[in-house]
């Protein structure tokens, strides 16, 4: 999710919001942006030069184009770039990535996502040859089940904020002077789309509808559903309010409105908190574990937001009731962890979301400047660990989910807190930022999004807010006022960064403001004693401010420092520790046995000799007794995935280092538990690729001569792994990579593959072996084809370009196009050489698929759908944990932790395909051959080489 507001003040759009301001409790600090000037840098403070910034901008403008231009160039019409192939997606023609496709709909996602970004980067004339493009070419009349949110927030979105700067580009007398609202009435045609899905009981709305024929008609294919997630019916009124205020219908923001009232009524009244998704037909909570990260997010910022739109009291209220609950138990300076919504003093997990980033900036919007500092702090330390922020990390910092798709979050809040304190710090920060994309993710085709942050692969995706919101954030943090063609702050931003003017507060008022806000809680008033514009308050004048407060916090990673007694633990105070650890536990022990009956805990004795354990906790002996049992099964869960992870290794990463990659393509690929261990050879396996034959590799190699000395390529299949390394050994080859065998296999819709012995000593195997993935494996087999000569390297992560070469010759090809690009300097920013402390995590990701041998002779893991584990004193018993109904008499079930609803965000959860309609433009894949691929990076690759020459 994205963004806090860029809005002037509070009352920016309207004179009749000005008597809010003098009401002493409306305590509200809504000026931040304008902040910046209270704390001018002081000599001492490592203020930026005004040529660094300006450097740094025009480093920005120039990577936005690299990933503009290729996406017009080998994308459109499709919806995104896929950047390692260089063509477009385009559902139903890939493989299906499960929920996260939700957001594509056949209407040139991207271009429509990036309309008001290029008005912020200066670019109108490409705007308006955009709006031009959007208005021929898009139809929004696809028979094709999509996301209500991801369609609001991305496209209806994008719409709006394309015609907001259209009419002040109109306005202004230059440019647009043909534009007669085009953009606006696309965005009414697809609110109509969307309202279909809010055909419920509840007025919440149906997480997907078909774009042609709505939900629950006999062609839709959707409308079943029964869940939704508080974010997705949440996140809807900023863009239905702007669409009712703009045309004058007020149906949208009606329905908007209806959605917000009903989670308002819904949540948990002891505690204010929401849940993560809700029953959209009873409003019952699905999952009731709370948090500000993905599932809820922009639930919470569009209170906030609509507040300063809307100007209706009743949000700003239900904002800071939320707001108060937040503070109270999800906060956990510098941690944000899940909490349970009717036990809010327990955790519900021990791991944090990527996209809880966006947070610090809505603190800085709300005016609590502190927490806002120590999160991101936090963030920015594991940041630099990992050079970006995984999916998921504990709460000790290490990886929990891998993957990292470019998300904008971190940026923004890093904005919003430059623009509150004026602090030279976080110019800093965005200069990393900037550095790390160019060093790690930049490929030719535009930027790919990371597979694993700890390998450093890739993965064939480049979504459409990074264009919408990533470069929009990062250039408005180095732009001065004039580099602006319009004042940012008379405009508010969406959660997708798109812009709304301020002046829609008073616009077409169609709806009527009750304030809906019942039982209204009176808070703590020390949460709110900020008010607007009172900035000395809030950040006194001392540019050592943010400093003090983000040095205790500077080493917190690299250091895990242990972490105080928990809330849980705290509440107990002195009292008894639960009576029964999951360390302890033995199934043999009648005792324990006992123990656990007491607390609501059986077992179940499964066929293949495993035991199951469930709790009911209506069943405990006591209300006591059941908590007992819920933290008993929260131990024994995180034992179990601890256990798992030990028994697992981490991805490799193979990098194809030849002319004329030079390093920038990076493949997933999967460990094998023999051979060379490259975690303890750093410098990794580097060697020319040959392919074997037989090309199974399942008896004697016929041309070794081709083979020795290289890295042999062979095909899964027919025999065992360690019996194709022994082939390729004898052989002379001095690594080797597997790949698949099951065409359109993948590592982006594939658990992680580890290639496991033959259950003999593997001793005599000393080099190391890889597996890839069909699609991966294909990438270095088109190479060969194309470049006959195809050096690879074969480590534990990928390695930057200064490792590659060191201690080799520079290829002259290298050092020819450096010396011919040095006048270019003013156009493509060098990076300065920039060594990150990139320690390899010591966990897994929780995605990674089951130790797996070849199908012919190995056996099938034991899995089931629950998490095992087997604890040395549980008498070689397998347990497996099933928290099925884990909650305190007389409260609802608290579940297990599980991964973030659907909003497009993490793991797929279900495999769909679409029926496909006829559309306006040609929806062909533009699958280009080898050779013209490469002929395209040419340019790139030049540029590439230039702005790395001082690593080199």
């Amino acid at each position: 999710m994205s963004g806090a507001a860029g809005c002037q003040g509070g009352g920016g759009g309207g004179g009749d919001r000005g008597p809010r301001w003098r009401r002493p409790w409306k305590l509200l600090a809504l000026g931040l942006l304008s902040a910046s000037s209270v704390l001018a840098a002081a000599p001492g403070a490592g203020a930026m030069s005004k040529e660094e910034k300006r450097r740094l901008g025009n480093q920005v403008l120039e990577m936005f184009d690299h990933a503009y231009s290729n996406y017009m160039e080998h994308a459109y019409p499709a919806d995104e770039l896929m950047p390692l192939t260089c063509r477009g997606r385009v559902r139903g023609q890939e493989p299906s990535r499960g929920d996260v496709d939700d957001a594509l709909g056949k209407f040139s996602l991207t271009l429509i996502d990036t309309l008001d970004t290029l008005v912020v980067l200066n670019k109108t004339k490409e705007f308006e040859e955009a709006v031009k493009k959007v208005i021929k070419d898009v139809n929004l009349d696809n028979d094709i089940v999509v996301s209500v949110f991801e369609t609001n927030i991305r496209v209806l979105g994008g719409l709006l904020g394309g015609h907001s700067v259209a009419i002040m580009l109109k306005e202004k007398g230059e440019y647009m002077q043909w534009y007669n609202g085009e953009l606006l009435q696309m965005a009414k045609e697809l609110g109509y789309k969307l309202l279909p899905a809010f055909n419920t009981t509840s007025g919440l709305p149906y997480p997907r509808v078909n774009l042609k024929f709505g939900v629950r008609h006999p062609e839709a294919r959707t409308g079943t559903e029964t869940d939704t997630c508080t974010a997705c019916a949440g996140t809807l009124i900023l863009e239905f309010a702007a669409l009712s205020r703009f045309t004058g219908t007020s149906i949208f923001e009606e329905y908007a409105r209806k959605a917000l009232d009903f989670i308002w009524e819904k949540r948990q009244r002891s505690s204010n908190l929401v849940g993560v998704t809700i029953n959209i037909h009873t409003g019952d909570w699905v999952r009731k574990d709370s948090g500000v990260g993905a599932g809820i997010d922009s639930y919470y910022e569009y209170l906030l937001k609509a507040y300063v739109l809307l100007g209706d009291d009743s949000f700003l209220e239900r904002f800071n009731t939320h707001y108060d609950a937040i503070m109270r138990y999800i906060s956990q300076p510098p941690l944000l962890l899940d909490v349970h919504i009717h036990k809010p003093m327990l955790n519900a997990r021990t791991w944090m979301d990527s996209l809880l980033a966006f947070f610090p900036g809505l603190q800085v919007l709300k005016g609590d400047i502190r927490p806002a500092i120590e999160t991101h702090e936090m963030l920015y330390q594991v940041i630099k660990k990992h050079n970006f922020l995984p999916e998921a990390f504990t709460t000790d910092f290490r990886v929990h989910w891998a993957q990292h798709p470019l998300r904008p979050e971190f940026a923004e809040s890093t904005y919003f807190l430059y623009k509150a304190t004026g602090d030279p710090y976080y110019l800093e920060v965005g200069k990393t930022l900037i550095e790390n994309l160019n060093k790690y993710a930049r490929v030719p085709c535009g930027f790919a999004a990371m597979k694993d942050v700890r390998t450093g692969s890739h993965e064939d995706r480049m979504d459409s807010f990074f264009l919408a919101e990533m470069f929009k954030y990062l250039y408005l943090l180095f732009a001065d006022k004039e580099d602006m063609i319009f004042d940012i702050e008379d405009y508010i931003f969406t959660t997708e960064a798109h812009l709304l003017p301020l002046w829609l507060s008073t616009t077409n008022q169609t709806v009527s403001k009750k304030n809906t806000t019942t039982e209204y809680t009176e808070l703590d008033d020390s949460n709110f004693d900020w008010t607007c514009p009172n900035t000395q308050i809030l950040f006194p004048n001392d540019p050592m401010f943010a400093q003090s407060i983000r040095e205790p916090l500077k080493n917190v990673v690299d250091k895990s420092c242990p972490r105080g007694i928990s809330r849980a633990e705290e509440s107990l105070g002195s009292g008894p520790k639960p009576p029964l650890r999951a360390r302890d536990f033995m199934a043999s022990n009648p005792e324990h046995l006992e123990i656990l009956k007491k607390m609501g805990v059986s077992l179940i004795h499964l066929k293949d000799g495993r035991v199951q354990l469930v709790q009911h906790a209506v069943q405990a002996a006591s209300s006591l007794d059941a908590e007992d049992g819920l933290r008993f099964m929260q131990e024994m869960i995180e034992l179990s995935s601890q256990q798992q992870k030990e028994q697992q290794l981490p991805p490799r990463a193979v990098q194809i280092v030849s002319h004329p990659f030079f390093g920038r393509v990076v493949l997933t690929a999967g460990p094998a538990q023999f051979g060379m261990d490259l975690s303890k050879h750093k410098a990794g396996t580097r060697g020319f690729v040959a392919t074997i034959k037989p090309y199974n590799g399942c008896s004697e190699i016929t041309n070794p001569e081709a083979v020795k000395e290289k890295i042999a390529l062979m095909q899964r299949g027919q025999c065992m792994f360690a019996e194709k390394a022994r082939n390729i050994q004898k052989a002379g080859a001095i690594g080797g990579i597997v790949i698949d065998d099951n065409e359109g296999s993948s590592s982006d819709t594939a658990p992680l593959f580890q290639m496991a012995g033959d259950g003999k000593n593997t001793d005599d195997i000393t080099i190391p072996m890889l597996f890839l993935f069909n699609k991966e494996g294909n990438i270095i087999l088109d190479a060969i084809r194309e470049y006959e000569a195809v050096e690879v390297l074969l480590s534990d992560k990928a390695k930057d370009r200064a490792t590659i070469f060191k201690g080799k010759m520079i290829p002259n090809y290298i050092i020819d196009s450096n010396l011919e690009m040095e006048n270019m300097d003013q156009k493509l920013s060098e990076n300065d050489s920039h060594k990150q402390n990139s320690e390899e995590a010591t966990s897994a990701s929780q995605d990674v698929g089951a130790v797996s041998e070849e199908p012919e002779e190995g056996e099938s893991s034991d899995v089931t759908d629950s998490e095992s584990l087997s604890p040395a004193d549980a008498s070689s018993d397998s347990i497996s944990i099933s928290n099925q109904d884990s909650s305190v008499p007389g409260t609802d079930e608290t579940s297990a932790p599980e991964p973030a609803c659907t909003q497009g965000d993490h793991q797929p959860q279900e495999q769909k395909t679409e029926t496909e309609s006829n559309s306006k433009v040609n929806w062909d894949n533009k699958v280009q051959p080898m050779e013209s691929i490469l002929a395209d990076w040419n340019e790139d690759i030049e540029a590439f080489e230039m702005m790395e020459k001082d690593e080199l």
